[in-house]
């Protein structure tokens, strides 16, 4: 009878692997390799990038690579429009403004879309962990940071004045049928309204963004940068004196930030439209200021 053989190694003698099994290989998350990609000194495409511009194109690939943020960019704009369309459509004031404001006000609505893109924009590398990566691959960390602050600024004021104008364009259509005063251009006014506007939501975009690195939480940063723009002027309106109230109206960064809308009797403001712009800025570089002194002193 033949002789039962034991069980043989199948090996190459050489690294103990298996002959004919490949060596695993690990799998890369989108934004993993998207940073990869963006800093490798050794790639074509990259071999000439100084690097600013290798962070830069990072931050850029993560953000039109995540999954669901062109979703959310267009989500914003149709929200705007909208509420904007239904306000003109019900509206029925016979002050000068009123066609503006009308025009203006899914603003105040489209800002919590905007605000929930910016914190994703970072608050999805913390809840996944790939902050770490990110930051082995750019251990400049306030340049990082910068980085990912130009890339939403400028996303954001695309998309913001995208809203904006789309507002504008209906209120040109649906005012006179309301015998509202019509929108013009050649007003300054009108011009600062709209202007302010784009820059307001993009300014609520950065705050999100410096907000959701001092929380480290997209959940947390979501829920404190609503909580500012929406639960602060309920709280100012509850408040029964009307001093603590005008105080509260003046550095809310909804209340004071859409000042920049008024185009009528400007006596009766807590704050000065452009005031009132500058609370917003303050309260986003006093976020993104916190936050760059936080990346800088502690561990992802």
């Amino acid at each position: 009878m033949g002789r039962i053989l034991g069980p043989r190694r199948l090996d190459d003698g050489r690294s103990g692997r298996r002959r004919g099994c490949p060596a695993p290989k690990g799998r890369l998350m989108p934004h993993s390799s998207a940073i990869t990609a963006a800093t490798a000194s050794g790639s074509p495409s990259g071999a000439h990038r100084s690097p600013t511009g290798a962070m830069l194109h990072a931050e850029w690939t993560k953000f039109r690579t995540t999954p669901g943020m062109i979703w959310l960019l267009l989500i914003a704009i149709a929200a705007t429009v909208t509420v904007s369309v239904l306000a003109i459509s019900t509206a029925d004031c016979p002050q000068r403004d009123c066609g503006v404001s009308a025009t203006l006000t899914g603003v105040r609505v489209g800002q919590a879309v905007i605000a929930i893109v910016a914190v994703l924009v970072i608050g999805d590398e913390y809840r996944t962990g790939m902050i770490r990566t990110t930051l082995v691959a750019m251990p400049r960390r306030t340049g990082m940071l910068a980085a990912k602050v130009a890339v939403v600024s400028a996303v954001l004021t695309v998309a913001s004045a995208t809203a904006v104008l789309g507002s504008f364009v209906a209120g040109l259509h649906l005012l006179p049928g309301r015998d509202l005063p019509a929108l013009s251009l050649t007003e300054g006014e009108v011009i600062r309204a709209f202007g302010g506007s784009i820059l307001y939501l993009t300014m609520i975009g950065l705050l999100g963004v410096g907000v959701t690195v001092v929380l480290r939480s997209p959940a947390a940063a979501i829920g404190s940068v609503l909580g500012l723009l929406y639960v602060f002027p309920i709280v100012a309106a509850a408040v029964p004196d009307q001093d603590w109230e005008r105080r509260l109206q003046q550095i809310g960064p909804m209340d004071a930030g859409l000042a920049i809308q008024r185009t009528g009797d400007l006596t009766d403001l807590p704050v000065q439209p452009w005031h009132g712009l500058g609370v917003v800025a303050l309260w986003a570089v006093a976020a993104l200021l916190t936050a760059a002194v936080l990346l800088h002193r502690r561990d992802a």
